[in-house]
């Protein structure tokens, strides 16, 4: 008690490390605020409230709501805040005033400032921790009060960026407030700033992504396939990260939750979408390697399969555009994928189409889907990868090529994030493997830090030729060339891609709704010695090719010529001007509009059926009364 009174314990919290991108053009780093501390159960009988009140700006009542509400939630023994990021007015009254206010006390730290209003969900946020949150053991360390990494890089690199606290011990005057250091410091514990991270992300590249995919709603992933370095990820709409800070933190955070475009949502690497026709390089992949078809292999398509007993329509009715495999995915047909992941499936050689496509899922996982891919951020999804379990279990094991023959084609059950997609055109682009898609590129200056070891092993798909990966290449560099995305034509850039248009529907109280179909599409570029690779996914927009690609080769134009060239300076304001949130919103009242429809019917037909109930329950309660009284008079 004594110590209490004449020797004052200040903890320091030290500033958490600034994250840096490619370019060192600084990302997220640290301004300095204060807090009002208090430890209630400190607060003398005779403290001047008024004056206090009047020193920081605030009424009695608050003053005394605040006080019961950190008591019941910490105690009154536990230092808590008492108000958050003081304004410098605020601060200085009670600086000159802060004798009088025993049990009260400044704690400067450090809040977390984004310079260029960007990437948010990638960079993350930091929060008081809770008291829940204390009792884990990851948080044993923490005390009450302390901030910690809520999101992002910022939860993923906690330990990292946090530092380590200080503590300096002080001799108070008769006045009670501080003065000369303690038996010189000898007690003290210096604080320890935490370190920085590099990135591999172009912060100009990440600003450019968000701007092209302003009110629209999907997403963005481009990689270094070389590294697995992530060089951009937006998921759209986004929000200022600066909202998540100081004390309108938790109310701004409860208004982004509410929204109906779910912003904190991360689409990039949390929503899975089927693929469509972006998942036809794989699925070519796959039958080339396991011999089923070779790149001669051609089919008669004209505008649609009905190999299955019912009609797949195809975009491409002219003949010979499914001549060969160049030909067939250049044109993006149907018919061909459909049939050859059936030929795929069916192979004489794996006995059985259960079999056949337990295969062809173990090439899938190790393209990575249907799993996290391990990126450095939390809270990924894993999509879906179905295998012949799967299906056993949806068709009570009755089923054949022809029951799943849509995923060849990119549809039925398959379902894939953007991240996975990018990923996997990281494989193509490097002919047989990846590496671990990531964020940090060094934490400090440090490249070899043991938390990054991962990030650098080589991971190697299954053993496929490199001449079946030239196959590919060749056929989606037709793609842009002469097939489906020649509005991503970049001159001078040899670009591999391939569009996508996933068919969108819902269904609501039995009845299927067509939405506005998905625009989707993925792509590598330059084909020799490549440097980026790219998914762009944008929900309710249409087309493949109108939307997700133009975007797309804007950004690999961005990334490798730093500049967009003045012929297509047009194609750049269409798609910053676009507004395709128009049709989401549209899509979304439309089929709330019947669910409520489905909801109002139900509920009458309910009401209905208990009014019976209730008739005949009460003419029943009216027999057994009626026979009750005959009973009684029989025996009178």
């Amino acid at each position: 008690m004594a110590n209490d009174i004449t020797i004052y314990r200040k903890v320091v919290y030290p500033p958490r490390g600034v994250i840096y991108d490619k370019k060192n053009k600084v990302m997220l780093y640290n301004k300095i605020v204060y807090d009002l501390m208090v430890v209630p159960a400190n607060i003398s009988k005779n403290f001047d409230t008024l004056q206090f009140c009047r020193a920081i700006g605030i009424d009695t009542a608050t003053f005394r709501h605040t006080i019961k509400r950190i008591v019941f939630k910490n105690k009154a023994v536990r230092q808590s805040v008492f108000m958050e990021e003081l304004n410098d007015e605020q601060t200085a009254r009670f600086q000159e005033n802060m004798y009088m206010f025993p049990g009260f006390e400044l704690m400067q730290r450090y809040i977390r400032t984004y310079p260029n209003n960007e990437a948010g969900l990638m960079l993350g946020y930091i929060g008081e921790v809770s008291p829940e949150m204390l009792k884990a053991e990851r948080y044993t360390s923490y005390n009450q009060g302390d901030y910690t990494g809520m999101n992002g890089l910022e939860r993923s690199y906690e330990e990292v960026l946090r530092g380590q606290r200080g503590v300096y011990f002080l001799e108070r005057d008769n006045l009670n407030r501080p003065r000369d250091s303690y038996l010189n410091g000898k007690l003290d514990t210096p604080a320890v700033a935490g370190k920085s991270l590099q990135l591999y992300v172009d912060a100009d590249l990440q600003g450019y992504a968000e701007k092209l995919m302003s009110n629209k709603i999907g997403s963005v992933v481009a990689i270094d396939p070389k590294t697995g370095g992530i060089l951009a990820m937006v998921s759209s709409p986004t929000y200022d990260p600066n909202l998540l800070r100081g004390r309108d933190r938790a109310k701004n955070y409860s208004a982004l939750y509410r929204n109906a475009t779910h912003p904190l949502f991360n689409r990039a690497m949390q929503a899975a979408y089927q693929p469509g026709s972006t998942i036809k390089p794989m699925t070519g992949l796959v039958a080339l390697d396991v011999g089923a078809i070779t790149p001669s292999f051609g089919l008669a398509c004209y505008g649609g399969y009905g190999l299955c007993g019912r009609f797949i329509a195809c975009e491409h009715k002219d003949a010979g555009h499914a001549a060969n495999f160049r030909l067939a995915l250049a044109h993006s047909c149907n018919s061909y994928f459909c049939h050859i992941f059936r030929l795929t499936v069916d192979a004489k050689k794996f006995g059985s189409v259960k079999h056949g496509l337990q295969v062809w899922h173990n090439y899938f996982s190790s393209f990575g889907y249907g799993h996290p891919t391990g990126v450095d951020i939390p809270f990924e999804g894993k999509g879906l990868l179905p295998d012949s379990a799967y299906y056993n279990d949806r068709y009570n094991g009755v089923w054949n090529s022809c029951t799943i023959v849509f995923v060849g084609m990119g549809q039925g059950e398959l379902a894939l994030t953007p991240l996975q997609m990018a990923n996997g055109m990281c494989i193509i682009a490097n002919k047989g493997y990846y590496y671990t898609p990531h964020f940090v590129r060094a934490i400090g200056n440090n490249e070899n830090d043991q938390i990054l070891k991962k990030y650098h092993e080589k991971h190697q798909v299954t053993n496929i030729a490199d001449t079946t990966f030239s196959v590919i290449q060749q056929a989606m560099q037709d793609v842009v060339e002469s097939g489906t995305a020649a509005g991503a034509k970049i001159p001078g850039i040899s670009i591999c891609a391939k569009t996508g248009t996933v068919e969108n529907k819902a269904i609501v109280g039995g009845q299927v709704i067509k939405m506005q179909n998905h625009s989707m599409f993925v792509a590598f570029a330059p084909r020799e010695n490549p440097k980026i690779a790219i998914a762009v996914a944008i929900e309710n927009a249409g087309f493949g090719a109108t939307w997700a690609a133009p975007i797309a080769s804007l950004l690999i134009e961005k990334y490798l010529k730093d500049t967009i060239a003045t012929n297509r300076k047009a194609i750049e304001e269409k798609m910053v001007k676009a507004n395709l949130i128009n049709k989401y919103t549209y899509t979304i009242d439309s089929v709330r509009r019947l669910h409520d429809a489905e909801t109002y019917r139900i509920k009458q037909e309910r009401k209905r059926m208990n009014d019976s109930l209730a008739k005949a329950n009460d003419s029943l309660l009216m027999r057994k009364w009626f026979d009750q009284q005959l009973k009684k008079k029989t025996k009178k």
